[in-house]
């Protein structure tokens, strides 16, 4: 059987099964792409080059194994694999960690944020830093700045250590420990955030994929505006002056609205539109 016939093959045994997408994949296809190159140890990019590659019975075994996995786990592709994407950078990823897919990614990458940052910005904040992607992320794009990555979850920071390490940046990235703003121990130019603020509904409705996840990397209360509240109340005296946040907040506009009605914050547009990401300076939360 060719790469790509089989490909198909088990694209539609995920369609049949009703397995959930959305941890960096969107289709059956691409998540049995993604999964069948990987287990053919070749590049993720790669199935044009390869799709007329003929399989032997080991390979289609293998990959069927693999796909059998996902189907029985309901677990995200990337906790199979050991390894995320974003933004084209690679990093490793368990399920200590929540599978890394922020949009914030994004900005760093097309340098939306750029324009907001005082030319001698130096210091930068990733809260809830996870599996250090935008901690990593944002030290690439900036070589000039130092980054402290933060995280009460012991767990997760073990994983952000591995990608600091992964990508040589142990000299420029600095893991951190502790409960939100608390756990800061410098003021910041830019502080990004993509904390826990899924609503306590849209929570008991997640589907397995989500639920594999730790639940601390989401759960936001009753209107996920819980750990936001905190942050800003927190923020002025963690940013230094001409100091911004850019802050992901999902699908609770509305939520985030409705708890900081006076709030003036910019939205900035991503690939889901221009009401996921925001960004407010200190002297609007001030």
């Amino acid at each position: 059987m060719k790469l790509i016939t089989c490909i198909e093959t088990q694209a539609a045994r995920l369609d049949q099964a009703g397995v959930f997408f959305g941890h960096g994949t969107s289709t059956a296809f691409d998540e049995a792409a993604w999964l069948a190159l990987w287990r053919l140890g070749l590049p993720l990019d790669a199935l044009d080059a390869h799709a007329e590659r003929e399989l032997n019975e080991a390979d289609l075994a293998s990959i069927t194994e693999l796909v059998d996995q996902r189907i029985a786990t309901r677990k995200p592709a990337a906790y199979l694999t050991g390894e995320a994407w974003l933004q084209g950078v690679p990093f490793t990823i368990d399920e200590r960690a929540i599978v890394p897919r922020s949009f914030i990614a994004e900005l760093i990458a097309d340098a939306s944020i750029d324009p907001w940052l005082h030319p001698d910005s130096r210091r930068v904040l990733d809260l809830c830093t996870g599996n250090g992607s935008l901690a990593v992320l944002a030290a690439m794009a900036w070589p000039e700045v130092e980054v402290d990555a933060l995280d009460i979850d012991v767990d997760a920071l073990a994983v952000a250590k591995l990608n600091v390490e992964r990508h040589n940046l142990a000299l420029r990235v600095r893991l951190l420990q502790g409960d939100g703003l608390a756990g800061a121990e410098s003021t910041y130019d830019l502080i990004l955030c993509n904390p826990p603020y899924v609503n306590s509904t849209s929570m008991a409705a997640l589907p397995a994929e989500y639920r594999a996840e730790p639940e601390l990397a989401l759960a936001g209360g009753s209107d996920g505006m819980d750990f936001i509240r905190e942050l800003l109340r927190a923020a002025p005296a963690a940013l230094n002056d001409d100091g911004v946040l850019v802050l992901e907040i999902g699908n609770e506009r509305e939520n985030f609205e409705a708890a900081f009605p006076a709030l003036e914050v910019v939205w900035l547009e991503t690939s889901a539109g221009d009401d996921q990401v925001l960004l407010v300076t200190k002297e609007a939360l001030a």
